[in-house]
């Protein structure tokens, strides 16, 4: 793929995807503005900072943004995430968050393909795992131990958050399990953000005893033909370190990255 061609895929990431905010707005989360960036409470654990672009902001007035951040998030004693992509101006805006007390999390890739290709292809699972969509609470529940397994962390915001998005919009999102017999292995969700043309892809932990068997491309796969179905011609993820390979091998192309910076008051 040409540079112009990756050119082209990131603008429609910033034009369609940025800012990040839940349509419809699930009940109990609330959005707020504050100059470019967008303030999301009440969907995660903490809050989530977003922003298309901070409109050239830069200097003292772009650390006076940072700061309201931290005052106001240390004042409600709970963590904030502030989404930072590797194309993102001003050069120095990571400095200037580690300087406000952020810390960076690992990075990721932002990978973006066609949809048709991966919808062509049968979502293949090894045998005596099957795939499924499901909605309740208690499959949620079971996500959520699945992810605590492997990352050996609380992951309970999971539980409440998607339900919070599946009941405000069943149709905006879609949750898939892969099982062995009666044990989740895997699971990854696609949202559908509305007046866009793509399908997002989250989640895809895989526990590790079922790594390397074709699970995660299984869920990859199943979960773009849902995007196909609904019309959706482009793929995103934001792929990890160990997903990234396996979603350029299966077409999707790295535009930028993305790391979150985290402030614990």
């Amino acid at each position: 793929m040409t540079d112009i061609d990756v050119l082209t895929l990131r603008a429609a990431y910033d034009n369609q995807l940025r800012p990040e905010i839940p349509d419809p707005v699930p009940a109990g989360v609330t959005v707020e503005r504050d100059g470019p960036l967008v303030r999301i409470i009440g969907l995660d654990a903490g809050g989530f900072l977003t922003y298309r672009d901070l409109g050239g902001l830069a200097g003292d007035a772009l650390d006076e943004l940072i700061a309201r951040q931290v005052e106001l998030f240390g004042q409600r004693g709970q963590s904030v995430e502030w989404k930072l992509n590797g194309h993102d101006e001003p050069a120095d805006l990571p400095d200037r968050l580690r300087a406000a007390g952020f810390v960076a999390q690992d990075r990721e890739t932002v990978v973006i393909g066609p949809v048709a290709p991966l919808a062509a292809a049968l979502p293949v699972a090894p045998e005596g795992v099957r795939l499924r969509e499901v909605t309740s609470g208690a499959d949620l529940e079971r996500i959520a131990a699945m992810e605590e397994e492997v990352w050996q962390e609380d992951r309970s915001h999971l539980v409440t958050g998607l339900a919070k998005e599946i009941d405000a919009d069943p149709h905006s999102i879609t949750v898939v399990v892969a099982e062995a017999g009666e044990t989740v292995v895997s699971a990854g969700w696609v949202r559908f953000p509305p007046n866009t043309g793509f399908g997002t892809l989250w989640g895809g932990s895989t526990l590790p005893q079922w790594r390397r068997k074709g699970i995660y491309r299984a869920l990859v796969t199943y979960r773009a033909r849902l995007a196909d179905q609904r019309g959706r011609t482009l793929l995103q993820v934001d792929a990890s370190e160990d997903s990234r390979p396996i979603l350029q091998w299966l077409g999707l192309v790295p535009v930028t990255t993305t790391t979150p910076y985290v402030y614990t008051p």
